[in-house]
Parts: structure tokens; C-alpha cells; sequence
């Protein structure tokens, strides 16, 4: 996997006007060949626009900026032209501006994709995974922006966000222009809405899974969670939304949102998408989906997991609506690989399953769990944490979900930031009394070899919380940690111990 900022494209036309953009701003003739938020990133030709953080202000670092190259700077305030040698323009949030000012700047590259922006707080990486693989399936050249990266094509790229900034946005969406990518699936996080990430975006396609509780350390509460989601729904974003109707926010956002809808449904069969029937498998489902009540697919299906079934029907809808047939639905839903980290299993020839999920919220630990219980013909053994430095409310009802929805409940630390671990388990625990074989084990690679020892043939080895990660983030530092790595390793010990017994 690469570095994404070594392949994002320069825009090819590097003189223009910024007065045509937009006058009441912009006031003199500039030649500009790129917009930064990060001074130390800036190129020569780039516009650098200095915005307020959380610790500092970007005009901190306006003379680094400028060291390195910048032609102009924009920001929220006032300055001595003394002190800035370059041309300096106000606005008053011009954090709203970022991503009109890069899409103006690359030519608009959404306008030349076929764009999907899912939103909602479990679901948006598998159903957006999912879109992806079915449009390649059907021969479309697709890209990816997400948690787990950005993907143009078969090329693959790290992001340090689900939804990267405005200015690297519009970058990212100019490269797929450049090479031929016809369609995007995109993850758009609520931050992404509340800041301003996807301004200057436009999506054919905009799709809502659920909202339950999360980053309420960031949004206050669940009003301001949901009026954040909804920003994604409005005609100057996108042009037309799926919403899943089972999700009591989705009926919300169907009945405020003017938008023409699409509603899918596992519930009901009233919805335009809904399941005629599906049958749970060995290895997934057999399902049969109807259309404004027509049964129009029938097929196999081989993710694990009810909610999985969820992300299914909202990305056939999703795909649908972009122009694929149901008959090349059909023919692609058997060949839908998983996803990274979402109940993807470890088979090493042990002797029960060994399943790892990003789970780290409370109804997406609740739906894992329940999904573990359906294909376990023997205990539930599943490990835990909450992050640190984020919504401290959800930590007792997730170590709440994790007593009642599992055989043994191993508490352990997942991201602790700069909080304490011992801290944060605490608070996980509450007034539960945690006896054996349930443990509180600080050290996650001790709490998965001890998940390990315990289980037997039939069993559920699951952990959850990290998923794709392959760090630890303790007191500012990122470990390497691999949950797929040390739970291997544990398998692997196990399997060897078990082999000089015999």
C-alpha cells in the first residue's frame, strides 16, 4: 500500500483568476497550482489557508508557508501586510471555502464520476466496499475513499481519515478523473459534514445505514449527531438518497429530506428494496430480494452476520440507481469477497472459529455478538476495549453488551490515547462483578493468547474494537499492534503445545 500524498495529482491549469471564483474574497490575479491546509505541505504555487485547530492557529505557520512556496494566504484573520509578504485575503470561515475553491481549481472532478456518499454510523465501510466490488464485478473502473484507505482502480493508498480534508478530497477525485475511474463509493464521516470536508463534492447517489450512538465527544448529543448526517441529504450534495427505513433516524431523514428517495428494508416489505426471503447457510445466506414487491434476485450470499444482510440490500439499491441491471446484481452477490477486519475469520486448522471485527460501538458490539451466537455451536469467547480520549457515555453499555452477549467477556484496552487504560476498563466494568472465566486483562496481546487457551472445539474465539489496525495508540505514540498478528501467533502456540501432548 503506498503513500497517497506522493501520487496526488497537479492540477494541469496553473494560472487562473481567483476573482472568478469568487469576488466578494479574492480581489487580484493570482497563479495558484494547489490549496494546502498544512504549511509544511505546502508546494511553490500552492494557496495556503490558514485555519483555526484545536491548539493553534495555521497562521502560526505562515512563514513556513511561504518559505516553501505559498503565492497567497487565506484565513478567518486580519493581518499587517507588513507581516505577510505575499497576498493575504479574509473571509469569515474559510474552512467553508476549502472545498470550493480545490474543486474549482481541479475542474470539478466529481462532476466526472459516477459518485456514492454513504453515511451512518455502522455499515459505511462494508456497504461501500460492497458497491465497489459490484460495480467492478459489472466492468466499471471504481475507486474507494474510506477507513481503510483510498483505492483507485487496483491501486491502493493509505488516508489518515475516512473522509480526508476538502483540499485532498478533490485531489484524490481529480486522480481517478486523470485515470480513468468512472465511479467512487465513499465513506462520509459526520466530522467530514460538520467541517466542510465534502463542500465542493457532488454525489448521484447519497445513502443513509443507521445512527446510534457515537462521537458524542465531538457532537454533544444525538440531535446534533443526526442534524450532522443530514448536511450529507441536500440537493446542492447529491441528487438522490437511499435510506434503510428500519433505522427510526431513516425514517427521520425519508420523511424530512427532500430529495427523491429510495427506501430498502429488512423488516419491511413495503420498502422499494426488501428480502422476499433469506436463509442463513454454512457459509452465509440464500437470499431472494424483491423489488417495489417483485423478487427480482435470487442467489447466494457469503458474508456472515444479519446486519450484513443490511449493507447488502442498501448496495444493490445504491447500484441500482447507478445504472447496473438486476441480472448483473445477481451475478456478481455470489462473488462478493469480505471485508477487512469485519468478521473476517483466521483459519489455521485449529479446532474453533477465530473471527476478528471493528465492533467499537454499543449497537455494533450488540449485533456482532448476536451474529457470533448464530454460527457458535460452542461458547462465545470475546475480547474488548474502548478507545480513549473519545465518548466516555457508550464504555459501560459496551462492556454491558459484551457480559450479556458473550459465553466468556475478556475486558481489555484498544486505543487508550492519552488516557489510562486501567482508567477506561473501570469505567467499562461498572458495578459488574467480572469471575471466571470472564477476566479484566489490561495487556490486549495477554488478553488474546488468554481468549486462545481457553476455547475448544466448536467455539468462538472473537475480537473485537481494532479490526484492520495495525497500531496502538498509548500517551501520543503509535505502536505496531495487529490483532490479526498476535492472534495467529497465539493459534499458532496452541496448535504446538497441543502437538508435543500427543
Amino acid at each position: 500500500m503506498s503513500k497517497l500524498s506522493a501520487a496526488l495529482p497537479t492540477p494541469k491549469i496553473s494560472a487562473r483568476n481567483l476573482a472568478d471564483f469568487n469576488p466578494s474574497v479574492f480581489t487580484q490575479d493570482l497563479l495558484i497550482s494547489g490549496v494546502k491546509l498544512n504549511a509544511q505541505s505546502v508546494q511553490p504555487g500552492d494557496l495556503f489557508i490558514a485555519l483555526p485547530g484545536a491548539k493553534t492557529h495555521g497562521l502560526n505557520f505562515a512563514h513556513l508557508a511561504i518559505k516553501n512556496g505559498a503565492v497567497a494566504i487565506l484565513s478567518d484573520k486580519s493581518q499587517q501586510a507588513a507581516e505577510i509578504k505575499v497576498p493575504y485575503f479574509v473571509a469569515p470561515n474559510p474552512r467553508e471555502l476549502v472545498g470550493e475553491i480545490s474543486a474549482w481549481l481541479y475542474n470539478s472532478p466529481f462532476k466526472s464520476l459516477i459518485a456514492v456518499g454513504i453515511t451512518g454510523t455502522n455499515g459505511k465501510t462494508t456497504t461501500s466496499n460492497l458497491v465497489k466490488q459490484l460495480w467492478q464485478l459489472a466492468g466499471h473502473s471504481s475507486g474507494l475513499i474510506g477507513t481503510l484507505g483510498v483505492e483507485v482502480g487496483s491501486d491502493k493508498f493509505k488516508s489518515s481519515r475516512t473522509t480526508p480534508e476538502a483540499n485532498d478530497l478533490q485531489s484524490i477525485a481529480a486522480m481517478m478523473v486523470q485515470k480513468n475511474v468512472s465511479h467512487l463509493a465513499m465513506e462520509v464521516s459526520s466530522h467530514a459534514l460538520e467541517l466542510g470536508r465534502v463542500n465542493g463534492a457532488y454525489f448521484q447517489v447519497s445513502a443513509f445505514s443507521n445512527l446510534t450512538q457515537d462521537h458524542l465527544d465531538f457532537h454533544g448529543n444525538m440531535e446534533s449527531y443526526y442534524l450532522a448526517k443530514a448536511k450529507l441529504f441536500n440537493q446542492k450534495l447529491s441528487n438522490k438518497m437511499v435510506v434503510n427505513i428500519d433505522d427510526p433516524y431513516g425514517k427521520r431523514l425519508q420523511s424530512e429530506v427532500k430529495n427523491p428517495t429510495i427506501t430498502v428494508s429488512r423488516q419491511s416489505k413495503a420498502a422499494d428494496w426488501s428480502y422476499a426471503s433469506y436463509e442463513s447457510q454454512v457459509d452465509g445466506y440464500k437470499i431472494s430480494i424483491a423489488h417495489l414487491g417483485i423478487e427480482v434476485i435470487n442467489c447466494d450470499y457469503k458474508l456472515l452476520g444479519e446486519y450484513n444482510l443490511d449493507n447488502l440490500l442498501l448496495a444493490v439499491a445504491i447500484v441500482f440507481e447507478t445504472g447496473l441491471t438486476t441480472s448483473q446484481i445477481e451475478h456478481a452477490i455470489p462473488l462478493l469477497q469480505s471485508i477487512p477486519g469485519r468478521l473476517e475469520k483466521l483459519e489455521l486448522g485449529q479446532s474453533f472459529n477465530a473471527v476478528i471485527d471493528y465492533a467499537h460501538t454499543p449497537d455494533a458490539v450488540d449485533r456482532v455478538l448476536k451474529s457470533a451466537q448464530a454460527f457458535t455451536s460452542g461458547k462465545v469467547i470475546a475480547v474488548l476495549g474502548c478507545g480513549g480520549d473519545r465518548d466516555q457515555s457508550k464504555r459501560a453499555i459496551m462492556g454491558n453488551s459484551l457480559l450479556i452477549g458473550s459465553d466468556v467477556a475478556i475486558f481489555t484496552s484498544d486505543n487508550p490515547r492519552g488516557e489510562s487504560a486501567e482508567a477506561i476498563l473501570l469505567q467499562m466494568v461498572g458495578d459488574n462483578e467480572i469471575n471466571t472465566p470472564n477476566m479484566v486483562i489490561t495487556d490486549r496481546k495477554d488478553a488474546i493468547a488468554y481468549a486462545v487457551s481457553v476455547a475448544e472445539q466448536g467455539d468462538t474465539v472473537l475480537l473485537l474494537g481494532k479490526g484492520h489496525e495495525i497500531g496502538q495508540e498509548i500517551n501520543g505514540h503509535i505502536y505496531p499492534f495487529d490483532d490479526f498478528i498476535e492472534l495467529e501467533s497465539a493459534i499458532k502456540s496452541k496448535i504446538k503445545t497441543q502437538m508435543k501432548k500427543k
